[in-house]
């Protein structure tokens, strides 16, 4: 176990060169970043690692009463844990919390809907009792992902510009990502966090034997949050509801109308927690931003 997640953090490195001090949010918390904000990309190209050139974020547009969708409902078998993985603690507080302190302390928030089972609710009566609480509300988890998201959808506000759709299993996503996405989303309809891909991809007819090496230069990891204006995202589910598709994230939903998603570039530290050595990763980065 020791082993596993030691080289799952030195893979990280090799991979982000190091994981930079967290110095909490931008100094101007609104999605037009209304002071200059230059961030330092890693990124992945041509089969190495190189430092993106400094991107000016000054003009992006600005976006006010965004909808925030966290869904929460899932089980999370392979943690192996005695209780749904986003109740686990992590640095000192459940997974799930991390999400919720995050997107209730941002700018341009209106809301933040839990999609999650009532029996659990009641661990936030002390959050709805203080002022930022107010924005928070809840949502039944569905069947299937694609009926949580339904479900947040149909509770959010009527004059919401974008909604935010969340997986509580990534705490560790940060408000310069989240600004980001959220800004290439008004832009272009809808945008998702993503990196490129770094694995090398087998594709297999039987499960057995190798088929072919796929072609990894246009392959991306998509993360959440996935940010979609709300209109466009009733008028993907009415599709696929009305043709029986099957979508597993949310702008797939968007491609299924033929319509565009940006691919926002994310961080490969915005890891999904499904198995206990990401747990232990987790942790790490988490200790790397806040030594304290």
């Amino acid at each position: 176990m020791i082993r596993v997640v030691m080289l799952r953090l030195v893979a990280l490195t090799l991979a982000l060169g190091t994981v930079a001090a967290w110095t909490g949010p931008p100094t101007a918390l609104s999605f037009g970043f209304t002071s200059p904000q230059r961030l330092q990309r890693q990124q992945r190209l041509n089969g190495g690692y190189r430092l993106c050139a400094e991107v000016d974020t000054a003009s992006s547009p600005t976006v006010e009463d965004v909808s925030v969708i966290i869904l929460a409902g899932g089980v999370g078998s392979r943690m192996k844990a005695g209780m749904p993985k986003q109740f686990l603690l992590l640095r000192g507080k459940p997974v799930l919390q991390h999400s919720i302190d995050l997107f209730l302390g941002l700018d341009g928030i209106a809301e933040v809907v839990l999609v999650i089972a009532p029996e659990y609710r009641a661990q936030f009566d002390d959050l709805l009792a203080t002022p930022r609480g107010g924005k928070l509300k809840f949502a039944e988890p569905g069947k299937e992902r694609q009926d949580s998201v339904c479900n947040g959808l149909d509770a959010i506000h009527d004059a919401a510009p974008l909604v935010c759709i969340h997986d509580a299993a990534r705490p560790l996503v940060t408000p310069t990502e989240i600004y980001q996405v959220l800004s290439d989303a008004l832009i272009h309809g809808a945008a998702v966090l993503g990196v490129p891909m770094k694995a090398t991809v087998k594709e297999s007819a039987d499960g057995e034997f190798v088929l072919r090496t796929v072609d990894r230069s246009r392959l991306w990891e998509v993360q959440t949050p996935q940010v979609i204006k709300p209109q466009l995202l009733r008028d993907g589910f009415a599709k696929v509801k009305a043709q029986n598709l099957e979508v597993t994230d949310d702008v797939s939903v968007i491609e299924q109308l033929g319509l565009p998603v940006k691919l926002t570039l994310g961080e490969y530290t915005n890891i999904k927690l499904t198995t206990p050595d990401d747990m232990a990763v987790a942790e790490q980065i988490l200790k790397s931003r806040d030594p304290k």
